[in-house]
């Protein structure tokens, strides 16, 4: 197992890499609705393909878009991820993300190449991988539509996203131990409070891989798909999730992940706190007056 791993892992580094897996077969190309508008005017980007999407255009769809070394992040991919998701913030129509690669792979790992001749005082004075942070504090939610490979970073950048989709044939992993590493952008973190323990241990210690089936069931994704219709399923749910109110779908979600982060005294003040802050909003005014009176919600807070 440990060759093909290593040739996932550095798509970029190797010639062999490229033929010792049949040929990425790609998502059909995003293309901008028409009429739709970007979300930053004149974008454009190396690695990733952007648009809005969904009935209304309030949901951001980003696409990982290095088919050549299996989406591995590079520098670049993830300093334009960084972009795109800073411009989908500040554009008051997204109300939710959509994080996808291809049906190959949503990313085989980090570019093993960029770190293969770093040193540790590179890494410590630098700070590397410090910007991938970006993607864990976005405040509108973003659903992962997971196909094919997510190993090592691309596992662990799935894992920073609010919810995970998975097409029926993805494979997640941590593999970085067969590199003579470890995790270094929160997947021992982010998977052991997912998954538990055992089998996040199990996972680090060896490298192995785990079924989209397996991760459903370690609590690691939310559900699974056939790979042709993943990635309709995920928008879908950011539809949804675009359709309430932004305001207070971004307290919701600090709600959440205090779950995560905080003990479970701090998370209900958390709670409470964020509760009572709805009282604030109109929307929580048009939402409870909307359901006395029977009819639809028409939220505006942003």
């Amino acid at each position: 197992m440990a060759a093909p791993l290593r040739a996932l892992l550095r798509p970029a580094a190797a010639a062999s890499a490229a033929t010792a897996l049949p040929r990425a077969r790609l998502l059909p190309p995003l293309r901008a609705p028409r009429g739709s508008r970007g979300c930053s005017a004149g974008a454009a980007f190396q690695y990733l393909l952007v648009q809005k999407t969904g009935t209304l255009k309030n949901v951001g769809l980003i696409q990982l878009n290095r088919p050549q070394a299996l989406n591995a992040l590079c520098d670049g991919l993830m300093a334009e991820l960084g972009q795109a998701l800073e411009a989908m913030e500040r554009d008051p129509r997204v109300g939710a993300i959509v994080l996808t690669g291809s049906q190959k792979a949503f990313a085989a790992g980090a570019d093993i190449k960029e770190m293969q001749s770093k040193t540790f005082q590179e890494c410590y004075s630098g700070g590397f991988l410090a910007g991938w942070d970006k993607v864990s504090v976005v405040r509108k939610p973003i659903i992962a539509a997971v196909n094919g490979y997510a190993l090592g970073g691309g596992c662990e950048l799935a894992m920073m996203c609010d919810i995970i989709y998975a097409g029926e044939k993805a494979q997640f992993g941590q593999p970085e131990i067969l590199l003579g590493t470890i995790p270094g952008a929160g997947g021992t973190q982010r998977l052991t409070r997912a998954v538990g323990k055992s089998l996040a241990m199990e996972m680090v210690l060896t490298g192995d891989q785990i079924s989209a089936k397996e991760a459903k069931e370690a609590g690691l994704v939310s559900k699974v798909y056939p790979v042709e219709k993943l990635l309709d399923a995920a928008i879908a749910c950011a539809e949804k999730i675009a359709n309430n109110s932004k305001l207070v779908t971004a307290m919701a979600k600090e709600s959440v992940n205090a779950a995560f982060e905080t003990t479970l005294t701090e998370g209900n003040r958390t709670e409470k706190r964020l509760f009572y802050a709805t009282f604030a909003t109109s929307d929580r005014k048009e939402g409870m007056t909307a359901f006395v009176e029977k009819r639809k919600a028409k939220f505006t807070d942003s």
